[in-house]
């Protein structure tokens, strides 16, 4: 083992305090991104969802019918 004790692991011969706030304050980033990351997703499709309903509701419930039509087209090769 490298370190005689765990106190000994913990101060690191001196550089333990900015070893261990190096290490805490990418935590603490990592999960404030992810928060702020699942919350930016939440608000973007909700934003989404309100908007998709805006469109149907000024429409009338026409988004439910197909808005072009396909029709085959035969095609000879001679």
């Amino acid at each position: 083992m490298a370190f005689e004790s765990f106190a000994a692991f913990l101060s690191m011969e001196g550089h333990g305090p900015y070893v261990w706030t190096c290490y805490g304050a990418f935590f603490v980033l990592m999960a404030a991104m992810m928060v702020w990351s699942l919350r930016r997703r939440r608000a973007v499709i909700e934003s989404c969802r309100r908007q998709y309903e805006s469109l149907e509701a000024n429409d009338g419930g026409a988004a439910n019918r197909a808005s072009a039509t396909f029709t085959r087209v035969n095609v000879s090769q001679d």
